[in-house]
């Protein structure tokens, strides 16, 4: 229940902001939204007596679609920044894109503080692999070091080849700033790009990671960052952090989640990066390699700690896991989706409904369990590492060397475990399949590729997140799909929470007076794409007025046809085209600002990225043109083994996801054209199937209410 304080710290807040900005308007839509967050978080129950969480059903979440305009953000920040304040927790922010998190810490976030009176501290929480570590890096600059960078062994060294001149100068020159203190530490603050394959050698994961033991940890950035965050009344983060976090137990990372509130924005993308981060997969002949490694680096373990039984353990796990990849390669030998041709290069197999056949049962069980082995002897071996440089000062170098090795190991065990785990799952017939498939690698003899996927992510993000979560908002633009949020709740797995709000906010736009939709007379089906190519190339010029300084966004769904359809422009059209992929994004904005500054018109072709995300006010964008209905076809093993499930219950793949998921992506396009109350302009489809078929009706329904012409 929202208490009388709560309440008028809210309204007191959103007073201040009003009062000290004379622009600002209070719109009823981002008022509902303020109402809606704390309304959702006062409904957040606490642990019991005996410390255990209650059985939560989504009481204190909300899901809220706030169209372009209404100020989600400064709605969720205020709401949930005075409710996380007044109930202990902290506030937990995840964008999908960098550029919003951004926005968040420079903009947002400053400007909530700055005018609200709400005294919010904050910080950007980022994985550890964007962080130096010290102690790697003053290893490989010391100069008694420089001899030894090879280490005991090269194939685990973390330089695979002598270092050049020039690679031992930039890591002196980051160990220098880091010293002293010109530079905290954080790649994305380097002044200049560190080369990917340099910045892995001063890095680490939490395997290699010495944590307490390491000398270098009061200076360690990821820790003192980890620390910060500990002291911060906001978390901003993406998606990806959260659902890693999460999936260790939560709270490794991030603030745990019956101690956060969490707003989600762009909630959109969450159910797909979820099946994305529980996604495994390894190859026959690293596993092999590294595998093969297992029993030398036990060895010097054992001799550091004298754990022999663990040590024996790790080399017996690793050699049944060894056993069982070979005896996978003569089982694969004889699958026929597998014989490698010259039309196809990489064969797959995609194993139907997840189910691996009679013959491969056993051998998946086996590799499953001799994976789980190899996992849990070398992770006893690790911690008696740890042990033992607390009480053996003299070989510390060795047991860091060791360490360092170890964590290596321990990393690809997980990963090898991970996709056997998989593989040996068979879900109830009534439950999501698990996608499994095998690749023949190009270029290596008799090596394969093991993948596997959950094809939705629903269960886990339920358990998870949403029952562990103090509360939750979820927010987007586009949430709904066909005017309903069915597709979100169904993806996300809060369709089992049924105490879960869903609210559509009103857009503050005047649609029928700020735009119009045109559905031009095609009569080639995209379907034909030859034909539907020519008839864009047609219809450009009658579309486009290039007497007119302002901005055209075209957007296509296939990389060929923009191409094509640009190459076969005539020549006075293409002088005014700037094409997505030929210029890096910032300066192709740079290029189409300036071409309207010179009273030029400007046309930007562009690909679905540009679909989403993209802000281009006032006359930088007046006429949306989208080439073709943004369907995504299930071609890849997760979207054929989920369409296959669908089929198999009776359904329709196409009805049930694919025009639903194009339903939300057309939102997002057509999105692009009015993003203030004083744009105005034009959306052409130019997709006949729009009118023709029966799916379009619902389509074009979802559609802002533009006048049609």
């Amino acid at each position: 229940m929202l208490t009388d304080a709560e309440k008028n710290a809210i309204r007191d807040h959103y007073r201040a902001i009003s009062d000290k900005l004379p622009g600002f308007r209070p719109r009823a839509a981002q008022r509902r939204m303020l109402a809606e967050v704390a309304n959702a978080f006062a409904r957040a129950q606490e642990k019991g007596e005996d410390d255990e969480l209650p059985e939560r059903e989504g009481e204190s979440i909300v899901v809220v679609e706030g169209p372009t305009g209404v100020g989600k953000s400064l709605a969720y920040l205020l709401a949930g920044g005075v409710m996380a304040r007044s109930r202990g927790k902290k506030l937990v922010v995840t964008s999908a894109t960098v550029a919003l998190q951004e926005q968040l810490v420079n903009r947002d976030l400053p400007f909530v503080v700055e005018n609200s009176g709400l005294p919010l501290t904050f910080a950007l929480a980022k994985g550890r692999g964007r962080y130096l570590c010290p102690y790697r890096l003053y290893q490989h600059t010391a100069e008694h070091a420089q001899g030894e960078l090879l280490g005991h062994d090269p194939d685990l060294a973390v330089w695979d080849k002598k270092p050049e001149a020039a690679e031992i100068a930039a890591l002196k020159e980051l160990a220098d700033a880091f010293y002293y203190r010109r530079w905290n530490g954080d790649r994305d603050a380097w002044p200049t790009m560190v080369d990917d394959a340099l910045w892995s050698r001063v890095t680490n994961d939490r395997h290699g990671c010495l944590k307490m033991a390491c000398p270098n940890r009061p200076e360690c950035p990821f820790y003192l960052a980890r620390d910060t965050l500990e002291n911060v009344d906001v978390v901003v983060a993406n998606h990806d952090l959260l659902l890693a976090d999460v999936a260790m137990g939560g709270g490794v990372i991030l603030p745990p989640p019956d101690a956060s509130f969490y707003c989600i924005d762009e909630a959109h993308h969450l159910a797909k990066k979820a099946v994305n981060q529980f996604a495994a997969e390894h190859s026959h002949s690293q596993a092999m390699f590294w595998l093969d490694k297992v029993a030398q680096v036990a060895g010097r373990v054992e001799g550091l700690t004298g754990k022999g039984e663990a040590a024996a353990g790790a080399c017996d796990a690793a050699a049944a896991a060894m056993e069982s990849l070979t005896e996978w390669l003569w089982l694969l030998e004889s699958e026929p989706a597998l014989a490698a041709d010259s039309e196809n290069l990489e064969p797959s197999w995609l194993i139907d409904d997840g189910r691996l056949p009679e013959h491969l049962k056993i051998p998946a069980s086996n590799l499953a369990l001799a994976a789980r082995m190899v996992v849990k002897h070398l992770t006893a071996l690790s911690d008696a590492l740890a042990e033992a440089r607390k009480l053996n000062s003299t070989d510390t170098p060795l047991i860091d060397k060791a360490a360092s090795d170890l964590g290596f190991l321990v990393g690809r065990a997980e990963q090898l475990n991970a996709v056997w785990d998989l593989f040996e799952q068979e879900p109830a017939e009534d439950a999501p399949p698990i996608a499994k498939w095998i690749t023949r690698v190009p270029g290596g003899k008799g090596d394969y590729r093991f993948s596997a996927s959950p094809v939705s992510a629903a269960a886990s993000l339920a358990g998870t997140l949403w029952r562990r979560a103090a509360g939750a908002l979820l927010t987007s633009a586009t949430l709904r799909s066909l005017g309903a949020f069915d597709l979100l709740l169904s993806q996300t797995g809060l369709k089992w929470l049924p105490k879960t709000e869903c609210v559509a906010l009103d857009s503050p736009f005047n649609f029928p007076e700020q735009g119009e939709l045109y559905l031009p007379p095609l009569y080639a089906s995209p379907k034909d794409p030859a034909a539907h190519t020519r008839e864009i190339v047609e219809w450009l010029p009658r579309l486009v007025d290039l007497a007119e300084a302002v901005g055209t966004l075209v957007l296509f769904s296939s990389r060929k046809q923009m191409h094509d359809v640009a190459a076969a422009l005539p020549a006075g059209f293409r002088e005014n085209l700037l094409i997505q992929g030929e210029l890096p994004k910032s300066v192709l904005l740079e290029r189409h600002y300036e071409n309207l500054s010179a009273s030029k018109a400007s046309v930007i072709f562009g690909l679905d990225s540009f679909a989403e995300g993209l802000d281009l006010p006032g006359e930088a964008c007046v006429h949306v043109i989208i080439v073709k209905l943004p369907f995504a076809m299930p071609d890849d093993p997760v979207g054929k083994t989920l369409a296959r499930w669908v089929e198999k219950r009776g359904g329709n793949p196409f009805v049930e996801i694919t025009v639903p998921e194009a339903s939300i992506k057309l939102v997002q396009a057509v999105g692009r054209l009015i993003r203030t109350e004083q744009d105005y302009g034009r959306v052409t489809i130019m997709d006949n199937r729009i009118v023709r078929q029966s799916y379009g009706k619902r389509l074009l329904a979802s559609l802002p209410p533009f006048k049609r012409i």
